[in-house]
């Protein structure tokens, strides 16, 4: 039998405990592909785990956990050397899965892992932001920001994603909106806005779709800013349409300023930043991802 090459999992310690997947590797193990498995415990440990699989010339890395998890994995790789850096593989194992969800990643962990080390690596894009932060799949800005930042962890393991909605529900009485200027290649804004959404990828939040029309390999950015007081109907809109909403402000572009005279906090894929300035620019065909060949959001 040919020897397969080495794949790396890095997996959130959340994660650690989950049978089926310790069944899945197993399995996989069996059938002859060599797979080592890394739990992360703290902030730093899977670029650690990623120089460990440079050295080990693995040809793949998977992260095992949720959107920050995925982001986490996508910042150290971006730093890597691009002739030896590995694909990225994924196995959905958080809260919400809004990248692996909206990718066509499957939620069974053999498939999923399977795909993960079988799976056609396609380029995708990254977003930079202030050169020095990454986003795999959106930067979200505002009300949305302060509800996933501040719906409790109990909420989330019980409801899952669906628990950023309705935590929004019950925080409605704090709604504010953030005032900011927008600009990029033809295109400029001014205004107040309740949410923005920097998509790679289509949805965050727990399935809110805020960037429904977005491809990870166009080399280009969808922006969608909310400046209408009807949030409720435009969540509700966005969870359940593809369609474009009215009360949203869209635009495509390879890059874009965000300025703002108080601080703003954007989540990088649920990962927070705060600032009075983002410059924010794709990166095209940065990182090779193993994805579903029926992707939706491959152009």
């Amino acid at each position: 039998m040919e020897k397969q090459a080495l794949t790396l999992v890095i997996l959130n310690g959340k994660g650690a405990g989950n049978e089926a997947l310790r069944e899945a590797i197993y399995t996989l193990r069996d059938e002859g592909y060599p797979i080592e498995v890394r739990v992360t415990w703290e902030s730093g440990d899977s670029e650690r785990y990623l120089q460990e699989a440079l050295r080990l010339r693995a040809a793949t890395v998977v992260a095992g956990g949720g959107d920050g998890s995925i982001n986490e994995l996508a910042n150290a790789l971006i730093k890597c050397d691009a002739a030896s850096r590995p694909v990225l593989g994924i196995l959905p194992l958080g809260t919400a899965n809004d990248f692996a969800t909206s990718t066509g990643i499957p939620e069974d962990p053999e498939a999923a892992l399977r795909l993960a080390i079988l799976g056609k690596a396609t380029l995708i894009d990254l977003a930079r932001v202030n050169q020095d932060r990454y986003f795999i799949n959106m930067a979200t800005g505002g009300f949305g920001t302060r509800i996933t930042t501040e719906t409790p962890e109990k909420l989330k393991s019980a409801l899952g994603g669906v628990s950023y909605f309705i935590h929004g529900l019950m925080r409605m009485d704090t709604l504010k909106a953030d005032s900011c200027a927008i600009s990029g290649p033809d295109f400029s804004w001014r205004g107040d806005a309740l949410a923005i959404g920097i998509g790679n990828g289509r949805q965050a939040g727990g399935g809110q779709r805020l960037c429904p029309r977005a491809l990870i390999n166009d080399g280009l950015l969808d922006l969608s800013i909310v400046n209408s007081q009807e949030l409720l109907s435009t969540l509700l809109h966005s969870l359940t349409s593809d369609k474009q909403n009215p009360n949203i402000i869209a635009a495509t572009l390879p890059w874009l300023t965000i300025t703002s005279p108080s601080e703003m906090t954007f989540n990088l894929d649920g990962e927070p930043l705060s600032g009075t300035e983002f410059h924010i620019e794709v990166m095209p065909g940065a990182l090779a991802c193993r994805l579903p060949p029926q992707c939706q959001l491959l152009a």
